[in-house]
């Protein structure tokens, strides 16, 4: 198989914290910063602002190195980059993020077992794969996010399988330097290397097994 680095690819990033302090200051009403009054705008604001602005350098760095490495088959409709939203499933960076979405993103819990959050992540995770299979049998979809628990893996491997990687320095360090260390690599412009989240979850099943 080819090298996960020069194969076509998506990205699959993380959802923010949308009950954090930051998510409160970006819904406040007395808010005054760009991000928050284009919030409280009839059209609202795009995903990928808000979330750069709730998560501050680890949303921005996945969104960075997204958009540097994202390579998808031709024929893929969109740019490869699909950010996880509890409730709405896999929307692209664009999306705008309105006081109601909001209101559904925050009600959804980040749970396999809440059919609010599965059917729609399941259901565009689908759709996806079934395009990659037409378009590119070698194609593959990157998770930048966590692989600790199953909030994403659940739901995603089983659809994509051998395609779903993550990032091998991703492991045993926290969400900030995950965030610097995608800036970095977005700006030099040196693509991380990957790990199948096959041979994770096999792993983690040994170790159970002991």
């Amino acid at each position: 198989m080819t090298a996960s680095w020069q194969r076509k690819k998506v990205f699959l990033l993380s959802p923010a914290l949308m009950n954090g302090a930051r998510a409160k200051q970006l819904i406040s009403p007395r808010a005054q910063f760009t991000a928050a009054q284009s919030f409280r705008s009839e059209a609202g604001v795009s995903i990928a602002e808000a979330f750069s602005f709730m998560s501050c350098l680890y949303f921005r760095g996945k969104i960075a190195y997204a958009k540097k490495f994202a390579s998808p088959p031709p024929g893929l409709t969109g740019t490869g980059i699909y950010v996880i939203t509890p409730g709405f499933g896999l929307v692209p960076p664009d999306w705008n993020l309105n006081a109601t979405r909001m209101r559904q993103l925050q009600q959804t819990p980040v749970d396999p077992k809440s059919r609010a959050y599965r059917e729609p992540m399941e259901d565009h995770a689908e759709a996806l794969a079934k395009d990659l299979g037409r378009l590119d049998t070698e194609a593959c979809v990157v998770l930048l996010g966590s692989v600790a628990t199953g909030k994403y893996v659940d739901l995603l491997w089983p659809i994509f399988q051998e395609r779903l990687l993550y990032p091998r320095s991703f492991a045993g360090i926290g969400d900030m330097s995950r965030g610097a260390l995608m800036l970095r690599a977005a700006r030099s412009g040196e693509e991380l290397d990957y790990d199948p989240i096959e041979s994770m979850l096999f792993k983690h099943a040994a170790r159970r097994r002991l």
